[in-house]
């Protein structure tokens, strides 16, 4: 009898069991079902949550809420644009690249040259012809130029866009008796930052060191010297060794200039460390919500008698699409059209400190007040007259290109290497590499 009961017990936990397994199998496969109907894409971005990254999560989860068809992930790289390059190289190799990335305007070529991606009008021919007329009229021509290779050939969509500014503290520029309206030439930025060192103790300029060598682009180019001249690196020129120069002996002669890497020089400024930083316009957002002090900003410094060269490299993204499947491709164009809303423009240059990349942006009215009343994206957008392409190396090796300039800015900066036998040195190490 025991054994009997004991029997009975067995056979309805395992009914029950089977029972209950069998509810969770039908659910999951109800599940499956669901996110089978959808195209899956990565969106693959530079922005942290200090840059960005906060309008990325609002705009992905909106855009993934307002349809059934197609599901965004988004997902942050470190290191920006090079360690993003890095990863795309080791993804792709694997079959496994993104829909859409974001590639910096330094690295356009390199892109264009190593990875698989579809050109905006290829694109638009194929699947959306009723969206010729959105693009031609999204950008101008530009700003659409941008994001265009040596080829002419369009590489991505605008997006990240931005000038170097000056960030001042005016306590301390006032404590050290140094009037801003006078900081229009980098020889002017010299002599304010030795009266800020002598009067204060702290640093009066910190040149932005990061991932890339962008801002040392606006020092020489505006100078006169040309990064790049009929297709080889001319960086080594009179003018370039000069503006180099200067920079490197505020920091190893005056010592009135910071010498360290990115994040740490930003907080410098930040916690009032350092008098003047000249850095992109994207990172105001940041600054400006970190600090306590009195701080404003006025354009890019140039030089005497050189406003014909006067020129700022645009800093910033294009989105390239890299799915290489129709229903990928198609719903990568579906997010980009959303991305480029003139309201989600305003949520994207809240959260950054960019620059409207678009014609029609202006159309939203928290884009408006940021042009013209915020005082550093207005600074940077009336800049955006002068602007010049960031530099980006012909062929498939822009990405060791830029890492040797890196080494260049770290070698002099550190006093390990002369400014003139460095620059030399460099330009012609970097045009053997561009020339195989």
């Amino acid at each position: 009898m025991k054994k009997l009961k004991a029997l009975v017990i067995a056979m309805t936990v395992l009914s029950l069991t089977t029972f209950i397994g069998g509810c969770g199998q039908s659910g999951e496969k109800k599940e499956a079902n669901s996110n089978k109907d959808k195209v899956v894409i990565e969106y693959w971005h530079i922005n942290g949550d200090s840059l960005g990254g906060r309008a990325n999560d609002q705009m992905i989860k909106a855009f993934n809420a307002s349809q059934d068809k197609i599901e965004v992930v988004g997902r942050f790289i470190p290191d920006t644009y090079k360690g993003l390059m890095q990863n795309l190289q080791a993804e792709a190799a694997a079959g496994k690249a993104p829909a859409i990335v974001q590639v910096g305007w330094a690295y356009k070529e390199y892109f264009g040259n190593n990875f698989k991606y579809i050109q905006p009008e290829e694109l638009i021919n194929k699947y959306f012809p009723d969206d010729k007329q959105w693009f031609e009229n999204k950008f101008t021509k530009p700003v659409r130029a941008l994001a265009m290779n040596q080829k002419n050939q369009q590489v991505g969509l605008p997006y990240g866009l931005s000038t170097p500014i000056l960030y001042l503290n005016l306590d301390i520029l006032q404590q050290a008796g140094v009037d801003p309206q006078t900081l229009t030439t980098w020889t002017a930025i010299r002599d304010a930052s030795k009266k800020i060192k002598d009067t204060s103790g702290k640093y009066g300029l910190y040149i932005a060191e990061n991932a890339y060598t962008w801002e040392i682009q606006q020092l020489l180019e505006s100078n006169g010297t040309k990064y790049i001249q009929d297709g080889k690196a001319a960086f080594a020129s009179a003018e370039g060794i000069e503006a180099y120069q200067l920079m490197a002996d505020m920091i190893l002669k005056d010592k009135s200039a910071l010498h360290i890497d990115g994040k740490q020089g930003v907080q410098s400024f930040i916690q009032g460390d350092v008098g003047m930083h000249f850095n992109t316009v994207a990172y105001s957002r940041m600054i400006k919500d970190g600090t306590k002090a009195n701080i404003t900003a006025i354009p890019a410094p140039g030089w005497d008698g050189k406003q014909a060269s006067y020129s700022v490299p645009a800093g910033g993204n294009l989105l390239a699409i890299t799915a290489q499947t129709e229903a990928q491709q198609k719903a990568a164009w579906e997010f980009l059209k959303y991305l480029y809303q003139p309201d989600n423009i305003g949520i994207w240059l809240n959260d950054t400190g960019y620059i409207p990349p678009t014609a029609d942006a202006i159309e939203n009215e928290t884009v408006k007040k940021l042009v013209t009343e915020d005082p550093f994206i207005k600074v940077a957008y009336d800049s955006s007259k002068y602007i010049d392409s960031w530099v980006a190396f012909p062929g498939s090796k822009g990405l060791q290109a830029e890492q040797i300039l890196i080494d260049l800015r770290d070698k002099v900066l550190g006093g390990t290497v002369t400014v003139s036998e460095g620059l030399k040195k460099t330009q012609d190490e970097i045009n053997v590499l561009i020339s195989k």
